[in-house]
C-alpha cells in the first residue's frame, strides 16, 4: 500500500483542478497541477493572494478534494479511500504547522504536543515520552508545563513543529508558519526547519506568499492563476546561492 524504499515520491499531484461552484457560476481556481514531493526534500509552493495556493494547500492536507485529477500519498491514490480512511491518514502522514499555530491555549505544551498521538490511540506512557523527546528537540524542553499564553510567538510555533512531527508523519505541511513573526524570530523557526530537513531527513512543504523564502527550499513551485509559473525569480536570475 505505501512505499518504503528510501528516495521517490512521498507526494504526486496528477493534473489537479478545482472549480467551485454558486448557482450558475464556476469558478475555477486551480487549473491542472502537476508536481511532485521526494522523500526528504524542502519545497516551496509560492504565490500570491488569488494564485490558488490555498486550495492547493487544502488539497494537500486533505481537507477538500479536487475536481478532477489524482493526489497519490505514498502511492496511495487518496481519492479511492473512505473519509474514515482519509482521516486516519490525514493524521498519521501530515504533520500541519499553521501561521497562527492552533495551539489549544487551556492545555499545556506537552498535552498540545501530545493531541495528535490521542487521536490515534497512542498509549499515554509513550505520548508523553515523545511529548518530552520532541519538546527538547526544538529547543523548549523546559517548558513542558506552560502553556501558549506563557509562551512567545516563536515558542509557540516551535511547539507546533513539535506537535506536527509527533505522529512521524510522511511530511510537514507548513502554511505560512513565518508570518505572524518578526524578521528575527522567522530567521530562527526557518533555520529549525533546515536542521530538521538536512539532519533528520523530515520532509517539509511549505506554502506562502513570500518570494524572499524562495532560497530556503530546494524545490520552488510557483504558482498564478491557477497553474504551475515556470517563470524564475529575480534571484534565480542573478545566481543567488541557496
Amino acid at each position: 500500500m505505501t512505499t518504503e524504499a528510501h528516495g521517490g515520491d512521498i507526494v504526486r499531484l496528477i493534473d489537479i483542478r478545482k472549480t467551485y461552484i454558486t448557482g450558475d457560476l464556476r469558478v475555477p481556481v486551480l487549473k491542472g497541477i502537476n508536481a511532485t514531493v521526494s522523500r526528504g526534500e524542502f519545497v516551496g509552493f509560492i504565490g500570491t493572494s488569488g494564485s490558488g495556493k490555498s486550495t492547493l494547500l487544502n488539497i494537500l492536507g486533505m481537507l477538500d478534494v479536487p475536481t478532477a485529477g489524482e493526489y497519490f500519498l505514498e502511492d496511495v491514490e487518496v481519492g479511492q479511500l473512505s473519509d474514515v480512511e482519509q482521516a486516519t491518514i490525514r493524521n498519521r502522514k501530515i504533520g500541519f504547522i499553521f501561521q497562527s499555530f492552533n495551539l489549544f491555549a487551556y492545555l499545556s505544551v506537552e498535552q498540545n504536543i501530545e493531541v495528535p498521538m490521542l487521536y490515534a490511540r497512542i498509549p499515554g506512557r509513550i505520548r508523553r515520552k515523545r511529548a518530552l523527546e520532541l519538546a527538547r528537540r526544538v529547543g523548549l524542553g523546559h517548558r513542558l508545563g506552560h502553556r501558549p499564553t506563557q509562551l512567545s510567538g516563536g515558542e509557540c510555533q516551535r511547539i507546533a513543529i513539535a506537535r506536527a512531527l509527533s505522529n512521524q508523519p510522511a511530511f510537514i505541511l507548513a502554511d505560512e508558519p513565518t508570518g505572524n513573526l518578526d524578521e528575527k524570530t522567522s530567521n530562527e523557526i526557518m533555520e529549525l526547519f533546515h536542521e530538521l530537513n538536512r539532519e533528520q531527513g523530515v520532509t517539509i512543504v511549505m506554502v506562502t506568499h513570500n518570494p524572499a523564502l524562495g532560497p530556503h527550499y530546494d524545490k520552488i513551485i510557483r504558482l498564478r492563476d491557477g497553474r504551475i509559473d515556470d517563470t524564475p525569480f529575480e534571484w534565480e536570475v542573478r545566481g543567488t546561492p541557496k
